[in-house]
């Protein structure tokens, strides 16, 4: 039975020890602790700092830069307290190594949209705020992170879409021009004047104080349709007044046309019908 107990010298050696390690390791434990919310609290303060300084400059690129200088920062800072614990900082690194090496493996999408936000912060096909149609969605950009871009749809919906893929496809930017080109076709019947129809939609065009005279609108017929003659319009608009400018036209070409006899046809077939006798 006196292998299960502890003899007086023995539990006192223990505790000595205990002790001991107490008073060496304590005041580490409690200055890494000390230093790693105070660490965290300052690079918090200091990405926050930095991205007031920063967005009103370059919004685009402040966002992923304050990301990743985030993330080194922390990075550093848990191997700084590490060390000051007492653990080996060498093999630290080196156990991060590895696992990164396997991380990255396991992970290849993820660097694949890490690279794609680099090369579109670099060559900067678009920016924030800019209007881009891409992988199906068309809205407005509303940030560009390390590893996605977030886009909010006109109908209010928000998108996020891996920078790997807006990197390797190709997107339209609606918004990096001042001005675009209206594109619109009006068909009208193959009896009515053309002239007359292309007269009414020019002056039209002309009474639009939204449109431009430099380019100068183009008005022509664009084709001979199966049921219709079809005239297309193309004025120049400011690229915020395209949508309004287009509906509205639609609208009133539609007016004027009933107003001036002018007929916008539909598809028709006709049927034979034989009886046989």
């Amino acid at each position: 039975m006196e292998n299960f107990f502890v003899d007086g010298g023995q539990a006192a050696e223990l505790l000595k020890q205990a002790i001991g390690m107490i008073i060496t390791y304590a005041p580490k434990v409690i200055l890494a602790l000390v230093t790693l919310v105070i660490g965290m609290w300052l690079i918090n303060r200091s990405i926050r700092i930095l991205d007031s300084k920063l967005s009103a400059k370059d919004p685009t690129l402040t966002k992923f830069l304050c990301g990743l200088i985030g993330a080194l920062l922390k990075i550093l800072l848990l191997i700084s307290v590490a060390s000051m614990v007492g653990i080996a900082t060498t093999s630290f690194v080196a156990i991060l190594g590895a696992a990164g090496l396997a991380v990255g493996l396991a992970l290849q999408g993820s660097l694949s949209n890490f690279a794609g936000g680099v090369l579109i912060l670099i060559f900067k096909p678009f920016k924030v705020g800019d209007t881009i149609e891409a992988q199906g969605f068309l809205g407005a950009v509303l940030e560009i992170q390390i590893l996605y871009t977030i886009i909010n749809t006109f109908d209010n919906r928000r998108i996020v879409i891996p920078n790997g893929s807006l990197a390797n496809s190709s997107l339209v930017n609606v918004s990096i021009y001042a001005t675009r080109r209206c594109d619109m076709t009006f068909g009208i019947h193959y009896d009515d004047d053309i002239d007359k129809a292309k007269a009414i939609c020019k002056r039209l065009v002309e009474e639009d104080e939204r449109s431009l005279t430099d380019p100068a609108p183009r008005i022509a017929v664009a084709s001979l349709g199966d049921n219709s003659v079809n005239i297309m319009v193309r004025p120049w608009v400011a690229t915020d007044n395209l949508w309004p400018y287009y509906w509205d036209m639609q609208e009133k070409v539609k007016k004027a046309f009933d107003e001036e006899g002018i007929t916008i046809p539909f598809p028709q077939r006709d049927v034979h019908m034989y009886t046989e006798k």
